[in-house]
């Protein structure tokens, strides 16, 4: 099930606001200029497969979504268990172009900063945030990561994370706190 927490930063720890109807998530998070659809997948691959075996499965649904967003460059969030050398992705950053989050399989916490809140989207199979360029936003995928989504950007320059160093995304619930 989907989810959208707002929070008011002095109360980081507790949400205002809980929804999870999709039409609620979207219409909240279309207000802060945020796209947000559901639409179910027929695909069927695990997160941790091979990259190839991944893009294989995946390239018709990759093509419509770079095609539909006139998209130039992509990245594939593929994890199955904890990467102790990966990049942690609750550090805070933007991008400098839209980025279409696409979820294939399995689920991911997407922390946005916008206005004087903040919004926490559970997002799973079948969820896409479009997300704009600038926003500050960092991924959850909790303590035992299980996810594999597509991410679109209109181009390479666009797909590279700026990190902000702001540390207080780290205060909000994350995904295994809810």
């Amino acid at each position: 099930m989907s989810i959208l927490c707002v929070f008011h930063p002095s109360s980081p720890a507790l949400p205002n606001k809980v929804l999870t109807h999709h039409d609620d998530i979207a219409a909240t998070l279309a207000e802060q200029g945020v796209r947000f659809t559901h639409t179910p997948l027929a695909l069927r691959v695990r997160p941790g497969s091979a990259q190839e075996e991944v893009l294989d499965t995946c390239r018709e649904y990759l093509d419509q979504l770079m095609t539909a967003q006139g998209s130039k460059a992509f990245s594939v969030l593929n994890r199955d268990g904890a990467e102790p050398s990966a990049v942690d992705l609750r550090d805070e950053h933007v991008h400098d172009a839209d980025e279409v989050l696409a979820v294939v399989t399995g689920r991911v916490q997407v922390g946005l900063r916008l206005g004087e809140y903040v919004y926490a989207v559970l997002c799973e199979k079948g969820d896409q945030l479009v997300i704009p360029a600038g926003s500050p936003r960092w991924l959850d995928l909790g303590d035992n990561p299980f996810c594999l989504a597509l991410r679109v950007f209109a181009n390479e320059k666009g797909a590279l994370a700026t990190f902000t160093g702001d540390e207080t995304a780290r205060l909000y619930a994350g995904m295994d706190e809810f």
